[in-house]
């Protein structure tokens, strides 16, 4: 039972949750949502994001440690593939304050609690396999490209990548394998993780809904996936400090595009949680 609940949810809700099309200004929309809750909750959204450059900084001190070079770029760019789960703190803050509720520190971690965490668990394993999968094929795609030794430097790491035939295969190979992977992972948690955390609808219907949500709206989700590209991109240049803003921004602007892409009985319901079903 424990098992068809993660992933169906208390009962099937699928029917009732139609997808709205949406636009460009509604991607506009949610960002300035977004910003307006990061700045309305800049000590929560910093606290939960030091992380980000933090493990940036473990993995260059690991590269440049343990002869790991060439998987530097596989890791920093795959990192953004298990970027919906820690974002999750992020939703709950910005679904807390829509609905007027308390917004400390604390209510972050309301996750923990919530009637979808089985479900939520069971998707954030899937992203974790996925994220392992990519990094075993960026590290096989190295080593048929330039066999197993290990670089003698980052400079000749830098020129053997971008001066000679096998690096740029390893890099048009890499970036295309790697683009694919994101567009999996735009398709199954574009609107996964939040609908989990308003609604109690299993990660079953959680993901299939996520891909329905992209295939009404190609356009605009393929546009929602090259900005949160590029302001990933951004953030992480100045040793990833920049990601200490990017991604709470982001993250709260990602529950603002579900709210206009899921629409169910017209009124968004509040998520309840389990303590607060002990309660009752």
């Amino acid at each position: 039972m424990a098992h068809s609940h993660a992933l169906l949810g208390a009962n099937d809700t699928s029917t009732e949750l139609t997808i709205r099309r949406i636009g460009v200004a509604d991607l506009k929309d949610a960002l300035r949502l977004g910003l307006a809750d990061f700045n309305a909750m800049p000590t929560h959204a910093i606290f939960l994001c030091l992380i980000y450059p933090v493990v940036g900084l473990l993995l260059a001190r690991l590269a440049f440690g343990y002869a790991v070079l060439p998987l530097l770029y596989p890791l920093v760019t795959g990192f953004a593939l298990i970027g919906p789960v820690a974002a999750l703190g992020l939703y709950e803050l910005s679904r807390r304050r829509e609905n007027g509720e308390p917004t400390s520190i604390s209510h972050a971690f309301d996750v923990l609690h919530s009637s979808s965490f089985g479900g939520i668990v069971a998707l954030g394993l899937l992203l974790l396999a996925i994220f392992g999968i990519w990094i075993a094929i960026a590290n096989a795609l190295y080593i048929a490209n330039f066999g197993y030794g290990s670089p003698e430097s980052i400079g000749a790491f830098v020129r053997d990548v971008l001066t000679t035939n096998a690096g740029w295969n390893l890099i048009l190979a890499g970036n295309f394998i790697g683009f694919l992977f994101a567009v999996v992972v735009l398709a199954i948690s574009a609107v996964s993780f939040p609908l989990l955390l308003d609604r109690d609808v299993g990660a079953a219907v959680a993901l299939l809904t996520s891909v329905r949500a992209v295939r009404r709206n190609p356009g605009p989700m393929a546009l929602w996936g090259l900005i949160v590209a590029a302001l990933l991109l951004i953030g992480s240049l100045p040793l990833f400090i920049g990601l200490t803003v990017v991604m709470p921004v982001l993250g709260h602007a990602t529950w603002h595009l579900y709210r206009k892409v899921i629409v169910s009985d017209g009124t968004p319901r509040p998520v309840q949680h389990v303590a607060e079903k002990g309660a009752k």
